[in-house]
């Protein structure tokens, strides 16, 4: 065996599984500085909060953002001979559109399983009592750490690496090793259990199909901020176990269980009724007809054809 084809594949590319190492590697070596320079500034400024508060959300997300959108960049450019709207993160054609409708849809899985934790469990809800104007403040601060925590996540789990395999015909795989790391992740929050762990993984996969659909994201960036917000900021519900980004929801939650429906003092994602919520809107995802992505995107993020590498190989 030629000891090039370990590392090049027939259009003398490196092959996927070593251009998911290089960002993976560099993103820890590089992603790791960032952050220590983000907790110096938490720790340098009068917004430090303790782990898990909006301000250090906020900030770890940004210095996560940053480098993921670079090194994103730089391993499609200087590995595959990608543009760097290839990443999704472009205004690309249908970019607002596709945004709209992952808003629609995240908001409509959380409600789904709001009915079903209420309709079956014992949740409910009241209106606060807390001021109109400290609750304006507290959805509009939470919103903008939503956004800008769910694009983190995004670029880096949808991003590059779920990517790079998808133009190696290993979307699928793609899709699932990065669920499984979505899943690990988010086992040191507060409260995670086994359903928790197991609803996030399934999250993953969501997004990922999501991604696939529409090959921007956009309509991810949607599903994700959309569902963080909805359920934290207007339900009152713990989102992934935090309870101190919004200081102010619209509605306050009573959860008396059972914890294995509702999720308890995870929140949403620790029940079944979320699993059954986020199936059910895997499933319409892949159907919606409305769901389609850019020409240009779809060759970008597709495989290179027979043809494509046989010029290349020539």
């Amino acid at each position: 065996m030629n000891l090039a084809t370990i590392f090049l594949d027939q259009s003398n590319t490196l092959r996927s599984g070593w251009r998911f190492a290089v960002f993976f590697f560099a993103f820890l070596f590089i992603g790791g500085a960032f952050a220590a320079a983000g907790q110096q500034l938490l720790a340098r400024t009068q917004i430090a909060g303790p782990e898990g508060s909006g301000a250090s959300l906020l900030v770890n997300s940004v210095f996560g953002l940053v480098p993921a959108l670079i090194l994103g960049w730089l391993c499609g450019k200087y590995l595959e001979a990608l543009p760097f709207r290839a990443l999704g993160a472009w205004f690309t054609r249908f970019w607002l559109s596709h945004f709209v409708l992952g808003c629609v849809i995240g908001a409509i899985t959380v409600c789904i399983a709001v009915v079903i934790a209420a309709a079956f469990g014992s949740l409910r809800f009241s209106f606060s009592t807390v001021e109109s104007s400290a609750i304006g403040r507290s959805l509009l601060a939470s919103l903008a750490i939503f956004a800008v925590a769910a694009a983190f996540e995004e670029v880096l789990f949808r991003g590059y690496l779920l990517q790079t395999f998808a133009r190696s015909g290993l979307a699928w795989f793609a899709i699932v090793i990065t669920s499984v790391f979505f899943g690990l992740v988010h086992l040191g929050n507060p409260n995670a259990g086994y359903i928790s762990t197991a609803n996030t993984m399934l999250a993953g996969i969501w997004f990922g199909v999501a991604y696939m659909k529409t090959r921007d994201l956009w309509f991810v960036w949607g599903l994700h901020l959309v569902w963080n917000w909805l359920q934290g900021s207007i339900f009152g519900i713990e989102v992934s176990g935090l309870t101190d980004i919004t200081k102010a929801s619209l509605l306050r939650e009573t959860d008396s269980g059972p914890t294995w429906l509702t999720g308890g003092q995870y929140g949403l994602e620790g029940g079944i009724a979320c699993t059954i919520a986020l199936l059910l809107s895997t499933i319409a995802i892949g159907f919606l007809p409305q769901l389609k992505p850019d020409p240009e995107m779809l060759a970008l993020t597709n495989p290179p054809s027979r043809s494509t590498i046989l010029s290349s190989a020539g």
